[in-house]
């Protein structure tokens, strides 16, 4: 992966970070907190969407499966906080 790949990679983690913390809790959680979120929700939602049979390409398509992945990992985590 090179320098612009690496950068791609952290600003759809960081958009989709965002939209899952506006979606799920009403904020986001900072630049390393939604970069996080939605490096986690990438993982969980290209996993998820595999087992639906589901293919979202392109740089819209990784945004919206980061973000759907991220938010459901947003609701796991509020579950397991209460």
């Amino acid at each position: 992966m090179d320098i612009t790949g690496l950068l791609i990679f952290l600003a759809i983690g960081a958009v989709a970070g965002w939209l899952a913390g506006t979606l799920m809790k009403g904020g986001g959680f900072g630049l390393l907190g939604n970069i996080l979120v939605g490096i986690i929700g990438a993982v969980i939602g290209g996993f998820l969407f595999g087992l639906l049979g589901i293919s979202a390409g392109g740089l819209i398509g990784s945004i919206i499966t980061a973000t759907a992945g991220a938010a459901i990992f947003l609701f796991v985590v509020g579950l397991i906080k209460k």
